[in-house]
């Protein structure tokens, strides 16, 4: 233990000793040298014992450095200790700065070398990659240029078979002997195998028979083999031969690359959800292709906990959890291709989530921090796109500790701008920030937090030194080490300002140097600039980095700003002040953007393009929006700011109208919007058509041929205005024109063709734009005439209404029929896009030159292809339709049929994805024109209707209509006889229509003043419409008394009786007419329904007049409160100044009631009893009339007012609790309001308890007891109390037992023992007042009596001190008192005296004061005159 604690305190020596002698170490300049592969080391990060660092030493003898207040207790402080240890640090660093001159020298030197070998090594790989690149170049497979030759010699002789080998890479060369490997080794002595730059010699010393035979040599590589053989005969052996043999190993066959196949078009995805993305390959992957790449922007994205990136062999996927608007961007996905990399890309745009508020703003983004010290972090973000229903007017930072998961809110003011410095944050402490958006709804979601930041100090690296000594050991040194005895620290320096706003400052300073060992805090004061009143900025914060942000400053003013350091040895000098700061001006929002354009891209995207503000300083970037033209209704495009002036904005809906404008982001917030755009259409922009595809031979005569060809499949925006054919011979490779016209048809009849001659076609199409690329060459056609007896294929196959389910295929006839007539055609499909199993769709053959095909699997791809069949056969196939999908596309309508406003029956289709200005074609039997004598077209707002003359079965069949620029738009509706006939009778009830009715017939309606309304409403009339009333088959007139009404806009027909009358009991119809239509509705009115409407309006007549006057809107009533109170409450209505209100009871007027000035009146009893039944009386009148409301309360109706006053008391009743008293238990129950016309029992383990001697039962006006006296363990047990309100039992109990019950006996005993104690202590009863007055000189006799058993001890104090019967006091003590006499008192007998009693159960002390006062002073007031 002993050597243990030597050896800590020798290493605590050293390490003293080298601080010093690092601190005294002359200034040394170190050239740093750092090869390019040198590992990187905690020299990278921490300089080797700086130049600028100061000793103590130094510091001291240095006449330029600014003197410190307690300067010379420090320097008296250092100089024993200096001069007792100059000698030791001396001599150490004099030896450690030798040490770290050849540390250096030795590092320059092998970084030299190691920079040499760096270089060496490079130039070693790029030589081996050229002799690489070389040896590919060369590679050649093994072959031999000399091959054996056969030799023949005598036995015993030598022998040397030798041949020659080349190839790249060098082949490995194995000698055979008759199909045997050679083994040399097993006979040395004899055979001898040399090698040497291509020559391969096999030595054979001395020859005997059994070396006679076939010798091989065999060179392979990784490129093949070959073999050379010859025999060796020894003696005179026949049959000598030799021969040569290579064999090559075939290459293997390039792989197809993986292509993209299916991308990820621009998605939409709202904030917090998942966004997954995909893409597929032709085929799969290769090993170097399956590293594929993703990238946000350019960036590149890397797996996490957020970010998921799968390949498969023909797919790969990203998926983004929780996706923030920081990830909106263009992604992009690449794939490595033996052509370079191919690259797919999209713009994602990531929308709002859901408000945390209605009307809220979006949340703000890309949320940074910078500027990380111990105690502060500066912030900065940008504004949301979406203001919500209000501008935004601020923001609020909060701020949560990494795994607390607990959010703070970090300003209290709302924050303007889009920058705030966060101060008070605690040292070496993971935090996360994030930001709200606030406006007039409240405050909005908030946004993505920040990545956790480390609180710490940033010089922390620059204070620590590191010394490099041999072996590569370091010896890290701290400035805290060698400054460990500075006590009180320096001033800081460079107090400037780094940050500043309209509504606060940061300053920032420079921390002491040397700072002392010992942590520092800072104090900032602050002072009006050219006054040099100095005060406490920081206050009562704590300021531990060099960063301090002041709120508090006003504008105009100019400020300077001091430092001062502390640690806990003191307080530092101030620094030296700041120049004059003065808060800045508001920062502004940018200007708009202007020269706003929109230019159509796709039939979902627009190109938008806009200028900058001259002023583009500040500007973050932009926001985009967009509208439908004719709505109000305003869509965020990006929520991410878009840099340049170009942007192309996806999501758009096919041929509508959109405007766009644009905001400029800056971070005072964003602009006001810019003017908006010009209107533009969203539609594909018009291009040249795709090529036209399907060329194909439908007819040949020896010197014509007649082509046929499929349409392009995208005709660019613009009908197809012709094609251009060109020919060439088969052996040709120049194409000739042949015709210089366009052809409008897609079948063309070639001439002037060579029998026997092949002949291959291409074709161009053209529209308004230009013309298309070339089709692919069609096959070689043989010109020959066509004899064969089948016909031939029938062409220009058409697909028309896909849907999930079905399609229509339609075909031409062949233009060869073969040697008869063509009887029908086969039908067939595949499933698939390259499928060649073809299947037929109908099992017989179908006559008509369409179909269509139904039972199809929605999603599925499919191919169709026809054949025409005569009595020789089934003739060619046609060429297969281009592979189609069996889906709905999005806005598909079919054809509806129905009936017009004029009773004409049509057909209607409707092309809503389609141009406005878009042509319909008619067809019947999707062959046949329309007859125009019995149907005409009408076309409006993408609609097509189909209107007939005058339909009958003539018309029945199935009609068909397509866009002429989209033949793919398309529907077909068989009108059948079944739709004739409902339709026909549809048509006759529109040309001969009926009014129709809207309210439930007639009405009968009685008015509060007793008017009777009889009414009936219609659908609206037109103003010509005419009416006649009927009462009892004759028609009546509108008169005073019975007023006929008729309003034609609304329908509305009514009488009205003004006082109904016998003579108006009958049957009233109403005859309508309204151009063509018309109709009637009666109503009987007569028997038991007129004696009821005449009896209602009789009786609301009476009513009405009585309500001339002030009247009862609400009778008299009463209510029972909870409070236990009655209530009772009447409401008077039309009163005025002169109206009055009065209240009786039994015939007697009483003034208790209260009028509010709404008109109700209440008249309020706290307590119920007997005495408040009674009938009670409203009345109120005025000069226009009287009008009253009675209550009797009696009998019955008193006695449910009790039993609702009961009711009310039981319900508020509380749980029963217990009392304990000196007597034994008080069990009670508190109500609001106890009635004793409520019945109370209390029970005992289910039992009555009757009062008796030791149970009394009592009650108050709030409470309900029962007392148990001298309680014993017999009364343990469930207590319940039962109150009967006179309908309902409620009940209450308390389970009195186990520790309650020994508690509450514990309690009882104690209070017992406590009444006994204060029965029988000791007290004083009567005697003594408070103050006595006496006249010096006189004699002052008290007395006092006290009781007590056992009687009590008594005593006399003055000034708390014991009184005594000696001198001139004399103290006498009898029967339970005590008199104490002071013969001829003084002025010193003035004081406080008590009497104290006292026995075994306690004590008292009783004072009184005692005042003398000299002959003609007057007495103290308020004393008693002895």
């Amino acid at each position: 233990m002993a050597t243990k604690i030597v050896r800590y305190r020798v290493q605590e020596e050293e390490e003293h000793q080298l601080s010093h002698s690092m601190a005294l170490s002359s200034q040394i300049k170190k050239k740093k040298f750092k090869s390019s592969d040198e590992e990187a080391s905690l020299s990278e990060y921490y300089p080797i014992i700086p130049g600028d660092v100061m000793s103590v030493k130094e510091l001291m003898t240095d006449p330029k450095f600014p003197r410190h207040r307690t300067w010379e207790v420090l320097k008296e402080t250092m100089a024993d200790d200096e001069l007792r240890q100059r000698d030791k640090w001396t001599l150490f660093g004099n030896e450690a700065e030798k040490v770290e001159i050849g540390v250096i020298r030795n590092q320059h030197v092998v970084r030299k070398r190691v920079d040499r070998m760096a270089l060496r090594r490079e130039a070693e790989r790029k030589c081996s990659l050229q002799l690489k690149f070389l040896e590919d170049l060369s590679r050649k497979e093994p072959d031999f240029p000399v091959p054996l030759r056969p030799h023949t010699v005598w036995e015993g002789m030598a022998v040397k078979l030798s041949c020659t080998v080349q190839g790249c890479p060098a082949p490995q060369v194995t000698w055979y002997k008759d199909g045997v490997p050679l083994r040399v080794s097993s006979q040395p002595w004899n055979y001898k195998l040399l090698q040497k730059i291509g020559l391969n010699t096999l030595e054979i010393r001395r020859c005997s028979a059994a070396d006679a035979g076939e010798y091989k040599a065999v060179a392979k590589s990784s490129l093949g083999e070959a073999t050379t053989f010859a025999t060796l005969v020894v003696n005179s052996y026949q049959g000598a031969k030799a021969g040569l043999k290579i064999t090559k190993t075939v290459a293997p066959l390039v792989e197809t690359e993986a292509l993209f196949d299916s991308t990820f078009p621009p998605s939409f995805v709202k904030e917090g959800e998942t966004l997954v993305l995909s893409c597929g390959f032709t085929s799969p992957l290769l090993p170097f292709q399956q590293d594929v790449s993703w990238f946000r922007d350019g960036e590149p994205l890397r797996p996490s906990g957020r970010v998921e990136v799968q390949t498969a062999l023909r797919s790969s996927t990203l998926t983004l959890r929780g996706a923030h608007k920081e990830h909106e961007g263009f992604y992009s996905t690449r794939l490595q291709t033996r052509d370079g990399p191919q690259e797919h890309s999209a713009f994602i745009y990531i929308r709002d989530g859901a408000a945390a508020v209605v009307g809220a703003a979006g949340s703000p983004l890309q949320v940074e921090c910078s500027d990380v010290n111990r105690d502060y972090v500066f912030l900065s973000w940008k504004p949301p796109s979406a203001d919500g229903a209000a501008p935004v007017q601020g923001y609020y930072i909060e701020r949560c500790e990494v795994g607390l998961l607990k959010w703070s809110r970090c300003n209290e003011v709302v924050q303007k701008v889009c920058y705030y410095p966060v101060m008070g944050l605690q040292e070496n402490t993971m935090y996360q920030f994030r930001v709200c958006a606030v406006n007039q709804a409240g405050v909005g979601r908030p946004s993505k937090p920040t990545e956790p930041i480390l609180t710490s100090d940033p010089m922390e690296p620059s204070r620590t030194m590191v010394v490099k000594v041999e072996r590569g050991r370091e010896i890290v040194i701290t400035k805290d080490q060698l400054e460990s005895q500075i006590r009180v620290p320096f001033p800081p320096t460079g107090v400037s300002v780094c940050e500043l706003s309209d509504s606060y400052a940061v300053i920032s300073w420079t921390e002491p140097d040397p700072r002392g060992k010992e942590p520092l805090t800072y104090f900032v004061e602050r002072s009006i600039a050219g006054k040099n009143s100095w005060h406490l900025a920081s206050m009562d914060m704590t300021v531990q980095s060099t960063r301090f942000a002041a709120f508090d400053l006003q504008k105009g003013k100019s400020y300077c700003f001091r430092v001062r350091s502390i640690n806990k040895y003191g307080i530092s000098d101030p620094s030296e002040p700041s120049q004059p700061i003065t808060l800045g001006e508001p920062l502004g929002v940018p200007a708009a953007p202007h020269c706003i354009q929109a230019v159509a891209d796709t039939d979902s995207s627009a190109v938008l393009l806009w200028k900058e503000p001259k002023n583009t300083e500040g500007i973050l970037g932009y926001y985009l929006y967009c509208s439908e033209v004719g709505t109000s209704n305003w869509r965020t495009i990006n929520n991410k700011p878009v840099n340049g002036t170009r942007f192309t904005v996806h999501g758009l809906n096919t041929n509508k109208d959109y405007v766009f404008r644009v905001k400029s982001v800056g971070r005072a917030g964003n602009s006001h919007y810019s003017e908006e755009s010009q209107p533009v259409r969203i539609k594909a922009a018009k291009v040249v058509p795709s090529p036209p595809s399907g060329v194909c031979l439908l007819h040949c005569s020896g010197s014509e041929m007649v082509i046929g060809w499929r349409a392009p499949a995208n005709q660019g925006g613009e009908a197809v205005k012709g094609y251009f054919l060109d020919q060439r011979e088969k052996p040709q490779t120049v194409w000739r024109e042949v015709d210089p016209k366009p052809v409008k048809e897609r079948v063309y009849k070639v001439s002037a063709l060579l029998e026997g001659h092949y002949y291959q076609f291409r074709l161009f199409a053209s529209n308004m734009i230009g013309l298309s690329k070339p089709s692919q060459p069609s096959e070689a056609f043989l010109c020959e005439p066509w004899t064969m007896p089948e016909p031939g294929c029938p062409y220009d196959l058409e697909l028309r209404e896909v849907r999930r389910e079905s399609l229509v295929v339609m075909w031409a006839e062949p233009l060869y029929q073969g040697q008869s007539q063509i009887t029908g055609y086969v039908v067939e499909i595949s499933q698939g896009e390259e499928s060649e199993d073809w299947t037929e769709v109908t099992q017989e053959s179908v006559t008509d030159r369409h179909l269509k095909i139904s039972g199809l699997r929605a999603g599925q791809t499919y191919r169709l292809r026809v054949s025409a069949v005569n009595s020789a056969g089934v003739g060619r196939p046609s060429l297969p339709t281009e592979p189609i999908t069996a889906q709905t596309k999005p806005g598909t309508k079919d054809m509806e049929i129905g009936v017009d406003n004029d009773g004409f029956i049509f057909l209607s289709f409707q092309a809503s994805e389609t141009a406005e200005d878009g042509q319909f074609k008619w067809n019947k039997n999707y062959r046949e024109a329309i007859d125009a004598g019995r149907a005409h077209l009408e076309t409006k707002h993408k609609t097509s209707v189909l209107t007939f003359t005058a339909a009958s079965e003539e018309d029945l069949g199935l009609y068909t209509a397509e866009m002429m620029d989209s033949p793919d738009v398309s529907s077909s509706y068989n009108f059948t006889a079944e739709d004739l006939e409902r339709l026909t009778e549809l048509s006759w009830q529109i040309r001969n229509p009926l009014i129709a009715l809207r309210s439930e017939g007639w009405q009968v309606e009685v008015s509060d003043q007793g008017a009777v309304r009889l009414w009936l409403q219609t659908e609206p009339l037109s103003s010509s419409a005419d009416l006649r009333m009927i009462l009892n088959d004759r028609e009546i007139t509108s008169t005073p008394a019975r007023k006929i009404n008729f309003d034609k806009p609304n329908g509305l027909v009514e009488i009205l009786f003004d006082q109904l009358s016998k003579e108006d009991e009958g049957s009233y119809t109403a005859q309508l007419k309204d151009g063509r239509a018309k109709n009637q509705f009666t109503l009987v009115l007569v028997d038991e329904k007129f004696k009821q409407t005449l009896a209602k309006s009789q009786a609301k007549r009476r009513d009405w007049k009585r309500r001339s006057g002030p009247y009862f809107e609400e009778f008299l009533s009463w209510t029972v409160t909870e409070d236990c109170e009655m209530i009772m409450k009447c409401k008077v209505t039309n009163m005025n100044k002169d109206s009055k209100l009065r209240w009786f009871k039994d015939g007697m007027e009483f003034t208790q009631a209260v009028m509010e000035p709404s008109g109700v009146s209440t008249f309020t009893v706290p307590q119920v009893t007997r005495k408040e039944a009674g009938v009670y009386r409203a009345v109120v009148s005025d000069s226009r009339g009287e009008d009253e409301s009675i209550l009797e309360l009696v009998d019955t109706e008193f006695e449910n007012l009790l039993q609702h006053l009961n009711r009310q008391c039981a319900l508020s009743a509380s749980p029963l609790g217990i009392q304990c008293t000196a007597a034994g238990f008080k069990l009670y129950c508190s109500l609001k309001y106890y009635l004793s016309y409520m019945k109370t029992s209390w029970y005992f383990k289910e039992k009555k308890m009757d009062q008796d001697e030791r149970n009394a039962p009592g009650s108050s006006m709030q409470k309900v007891w029962i007392e148990i006296f001298n309680p014993t363990e017999n009364d343990k047990g469930k207590y319940t109390l039962e109150m009967f309100d006179g309908q309902e039992t409620h009940k209450r109990h308390l389970d009195l037992s186990g520790q309650a019950f020994a508690d509450a006996l514990l309690e009882y005993q104690r209070l017992k023992q406590v009444a006994i104690a204060e029965k029988n202590r000791a007290k004083v009863t009567k005697g003594l007042p408070d103050v006595v007055a006496i006249m010096e000189g006189k004699s002052l006799c008290l007395t006092c009596f006290a009781d007590g058993d056992p009687a009590p001890e008594m005593f006399w104090l003055k000034n708390d001190r014991e009184i005594t019967s000696t001198g001139q006091y004399h103290i006498a003590h009898e029967n339970k008192c005590t008199t104490i006499t002071i013969s001829s008192v003084t002025m010193e007998d003035s004081g406080n005296y008590s009497i104290f009693v006292r026995n075994s159960y306690g004590s008292q002390t009783v004072h009184v004061t005692v005042s003398v006062y000299k002959h003609g002073e007057k007495p103290r007031a308020g004393a008693v005159e002895m």
